[in-house]
Protein backbone atom coordinates (compact mmCIF):
# COMPACT_ATOMS: atom_id res chain seq x y z
CA UNK A 1 0.00 0.00 0.00
CA UNK A 2 2.76 2.44 0.96
CA UNK A 3 4.67 1.64 -2.28
CA UNK A 4 1.66 2.75 -4.38
CA UNK A 5 1.42 6.01 -2.43
CA UNK A 6 5.05 6.84 -3.23
CA UNK A 7 4.50 6.15 -6.95
CA UNK A 8 1.34 8.27 -6.91
CA UNK A 9 3.21 11.11 -5.18
CA UNK A 10 6.07 10.95 -7.72
CA UNK A 11 3.56 10.96 -10.60
CA UNK A 12 1.79 14.02 -9.20
CA UNK A 13 5.06 15.90 -8.70
CA UNK A 14 6.24 15.00 -12.21
CA UNK A 15 2.94 16.13 -13.74
CA UNK A 16 3.16 19.39 -11.80
CA UNK A 17 6.65 20.14 -13.12
CA UNK A 18 5.58 19.34 -16.69
CA UNK A 19 2.59 21.67 -16.32
CA UNK A 20 4.77 24.47 -14.90
CA UNK A 21 7.27 23.96 -17.73
CA UNK A 22 4.53 24.30 -20.34
CA UNK A 23 3.25 27.47 -18.68
CA UNK A 24 6.80 28.91 -18.60
CA UNK A 25 7.19 28.20 -22.34
CA UNK A 26 3.86 29.83 -23.08
CA UNK A 27 4.77 32.95 -21.09
CA UNK A 28 8.27 33.13 -22.59
CA UNK A 29 6.86 32.98 -26.13
CA UNK A 30 4.22 35.66 -25.53
CA UNK A 31 5.30 39.00 -26.98
CA UNK A 32 4.43 42.22 -25.18
CA UNK A 33 2.01 44.05 -27.47
CA UNK A 34 1.29 47.73 -26.96
CA UNK A 35 -2.49 48.20 -26.67
CA UNK A 36 -4.32 50.20 -29.32
CA UNK A 37 -4.49 53.80 -28.20
CA UNK A 38 -6.56 56.70 -29.41
CA UNK A 39 -4.35 59.61 -30.45
CA UNK A 40 -3.04 61.33 -27.33
CA UNK A 41 -4.17 58.67 -24.84
CA UNK A 42 -1.52 58.02 -22.21
CA UNK A 43 -2.96 54.76 -20.99
CA UNK A 44 -5.81 52.31 -21.38
CA UNK A 45 -7.58 49.59 -19.41
CA UNK A 46 -5.34 47.08 -21.24
CA UNK A 47 -2.36 48.45 -19.27
CA UNK A 48 -3.73 46.87 -16.09
CA UNK A 49 -3.00 43.15 -15.98
CA UNK A 50 -4.72 40.87 -13.46
CA UNK A 51 -3.46 37.41 -12.62
CA UNK A 52 -4.76 35.07 -9.97
CA UNK A 53 -4.15 31.53 -8.92
CA UNK A 54 -4.74 29.04 -6.12
CA UNK A 55 -2.69 29.09 -2.92
CA UNK A 56 -2.71 26.99 0.25
CA UNK A 57 -6.26 26.56 1.64
CA UNK A 58 -7.27 27.93 5.02
CA UNK A 59 -7.04 25.47 7.94
CA UNK A 60 -10.78 24.84 7.64
CA UNK A 61 -10.31 23.78 4.00
CA UNK A 62 -11.65 26.87 2.23
CA UNK A 63 -9.60 27.43 -0.97
CA UNK A 64 -7.52 30.61 -1.20
CA UNK A 65 -6.35 32.57 -4.21
CA UNK A 66 -3.62 35.17 -4.72
CA UNK A 67 -4.42 38.12 -6.97
CA UNK A 68 -1.78 40.34 -8.58
CA UNK A 69 -2.84 43.60 -10.24
CA UNK A 70 -0.02 45.16 -12.28
CA UNK A 71 0.37 48.47 -14.13
CA UNK A 72 2.12 47.38 -17.34
CA UNK A 73 1.98 50.76 -19.11
CA UNK A 74 4.97 51.17 -21.42
CA UNK A 75 4.58 54.96 -21.64
CA UNK A 76 5.48 55.60 -18.01
CA UNK A 77 1.90 56.36 -17.01
CA UNK A 78 0.41 56.13 -13.56
CA UNK A 79 -3.15 54.83 -13.45
CA UNK A 80 -5.71 55.66 -10.76
CA UNK A 81 -9.40 55.00 -10.20
CA UNK A 82 -8.96 51.35 -11.14
CA UNK A 83 -12.32 49.56 -10.98
CA UNK A 84 -12.82 45.85 -11.62
CA UNK A 85 -15.86 43.86 -12.61
CA UNK A 86 -16.04 41.40 -9.71
CA UNK A 87 -19.61 40.11 -9.31
CA UNK A 88 -20.60 39.55 -5.66
CA UNK A 89 -16.95 39.29 -4.59
CA UNK A 90 -16.50 38.21 -0.97
CA UNK A 91 -13.79 36.56 1.06
CA UNK A 92 -13.59 34.41 4.18
CA UNK A 93 -10.13 36.00 4.70
CA UNK A 94 -9.95 39.70 5.58
CA UNK A 95 -8.57 41.89 2.77
CA UNK A 96 -7.17 45.33 3.52
CA UNK A 97 -9.91 47.61 2.07
CA UNK A 98 -7.26 50.14 1.06
CA UNK A 99 -5.94 47.51 -1.38
CA UNK A 100 -9.21 46.05 -2.66
CA UNK A 101 -12.87 46.41 -1.78
CA UNK A 102 -16.25 45.74 -3.33
CA UNK A 103 -18.25 48.95 -3.58
CA UNK A 104 -21.36 47.50 -5.21
CA UNK A 105 -22.33 44.45 -7.20
CA UNK A 106 -19.73 43.98 -9.98
CA UNK A 107 -17.73 47.06 -8.92
CA UNK A 108 -14.52 46.65 -6.92
CA UNK A 109 -12.02 49.45 -6.25
CA UNK A 110 -8.23 48.89 -6.33
CA UNK A 111 -5.71 50.78 -4.15
CA UNK A 112 -8.43 52.97 -2.63
CA UNK A 113 -8.62 54.78 -6.00
CA UNK A 114 -5.05 56.08 -5.65
CA UNK A 115 -2.59 55.84 -8.57
CA UNK A 116 -0.85 52.55 -9.29
CA UNK A 117 2.61 53.68 -10.39
CA UNK A 118 3.99 52.42 -13.71
CA UNK A 119 5.49 48.95 -13.22
CA UNK A 120 4.07 48.64 -9.71
CA UNK A 121 1.68 45.97 -8.49
CA UNK A 122 -0.76 45.19 -5.72
CA UNK A 123 -1.23 41.69 -4.34
CA UNK A 124 -3.76 40.22 -1.96
CA UNK A 125 -5.23 36.86 -1.05
CA UNK A 126 -8.88 35.93 -0.72
CA UNK A 127 -10.64 32.79 0.43
CA UNK A 128 -13.79 31.44 -1.16
CA UNK A 129 -15.12 28.15 -2.47
CA UNK A 130 -14.46 29.32 -6.04
CA UNK A 131 -12.25 31.72 -7.99
CA UNK A 132 -13.93 35.03 -8.88
CA UNK A 133 -13.43 36.22 -12.47
CA UNK A 134 -11.93 39.72 -12.24
CA UNK A 135 -11.56 42.15 -15.15
CA UNK A 136 -10.81 45.85 -15.52
CA UNK A 137 -13.94 47.95 -16.06
CA UNK A 138 -12.66 51.52 -15.63
CA UNK A 139 -9.39 53.46 -15.16
CA UNK A 140 -8.27 57.08 -14.94
CA UNK A 141 -5.01 58.04 -16.63
CA UNK A 142 -2.95 60.38 -14.45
Amino acid sequence: MEHHSVHRFVAIITASFVFLGLIALLVANTAMVEPNRIWGDKCSMADIVITQGPTTPLPNGIPTYTVDIINMCLNGCDISGIHLSCGWFSSARLINPKLFKRLHYNDCLVNDGRPLINGDSISFQYANTFLYPLSVSKVICV
